[in-house]
């Protein structure tokens, strides 16, 4: 059985193996895949992994051996799953093995924010520090999260997750969802709609899937409705941000600062609006990166090769 891998870099840059996958049949890992080259890689194959390689109709029509496609991610918009379907194409994705990391990162944009730990210690290299005067030396604004409001846009696994650290900093959190289940357990929490989050948090923290009702949802309109003072962190899908919008907003002073992880266009093109924005932490997509959750992320692969080949394939997307 031929197996093909078409971008298994950024899942694996070295610090894990394939060598479990050796005993399925014969394995050829591509670290990256060009469009041109996919039906040549994947020719053959009964099993194609993949994570960011674009699985289209056009490319499964030449791919009459292919029965097995396992996502190496969540997302997994990049296969004509209908066609897959059609058919009778298995496909799996892997859910859930990066929500702590995910959450973690969130924090992370959000007390660099609040404390600018990087640009102080920046600072502190360049001799400021022992120029001053004083035993204490600042000079960007220092925040404190108790007290404040955490407003978190979607509330799956992650946006629970950062619920959770946000409690333990002393905020207060409120959510909006597609589905508003029993959250009684929470301190200093509530359900609220959309324009009510936007207006009351401090902070508002994007964790909701990209649908076309999602895409664009940070605008003009909606930026508006949020306090100049407050941070907007979105570790989730780009395009949920108007990038052009979050840039003038910034800008204007109409938004205190953001940090995102994700952009619309990955990798984005160098004249990017958030590049030049004030008060706006950029980071290239890693927040799903760390190796423990590329660890997972690779245990979770196996596990739905084995349950296919056994004939119970498990965390199938296009049943």
């Amino acid at each position: 059985m031929k197996i093909a891998i078409l971008d298994g870099y950024p899942l694996n840059p070295g610090d894990l193996s394939w060598q479990y996958l050796e005993k399925y049949g014969d394995v050829k890992v591509y670290e990256r895949t060009a469009p041109a080259e996919i039906a040549e890689r994947a020719a053959g194959a009964e099993i194609v992994l993949t994570n960011k390689v674009p699985l289209t109709t056009e490319v499964l029509k030449q791919l009459p051996d292919l029965k097995y496609i396992g996502v190496l991610a969540t997302g997994y918009n990049i296969i004509d799953i209908a066609y897959a379907k059609e058919r009778g194409i298995v496909v799996t994705n892997v859910p859930g093995y990066s929500t702590q990391s995910v959450a973690q990162l969130t924090f992370a944009l959000l007390l660099e924010l609040c404390h600018h730990v990087q640009r102080h210690s920046d600072r502190v290299k360049e001799g400021k520090w022992s120029q001053s005067p004083d035993f204490s030396f600042w000079d960007y604004p220092l925040i404190e999260l108790a007290g404040k409001t955490m407003g978190i846009v979607g509330f799956g696994d992650i946006g629970r997750q950062v619920a959770d650290i946000a409690t333990a900093f002393g905020m207060h959190v409120v959510a909006q969802s597609r589905t508003e289940t029993n959250q009684s357990q929470r301190p200093n929490f509530r359900w609220v709609g959309l324009d009510e989050l936007l207006e009351q948090s401090d902070v508002v923290s994007l964790h909701c899937p990209l649908t076309p009702q999602t895409q664009g949802l940070i605008n003009t309109d909606t930026l508006a409705k949020m306090k100049a003072s407050a941070f907007l962190l979105n570790t989730s899908r780009g395009p949920l941000v108007d990038e052009e919008s979050l840039a003038a907003a910034l800008d204007a002073g109409k938004l205190a600062g953001a940090g995102v992880d994700v952009l619309a266009a990955e990798p984005p093109p160098a004249d990017s609006p958030l590049f030049a924005a004030k008060n706006c932490l950029v980071t290239p997509h890693i927040a799903w990166a760390t190796r423990e959750a590329r660890a997972r992320l690779m245990g979770t692969v196996e596990e739905n090769l084995e349950a296919y080949i056994a004939g119970r394939p498990n965390n199938v997307v296009n049943q």
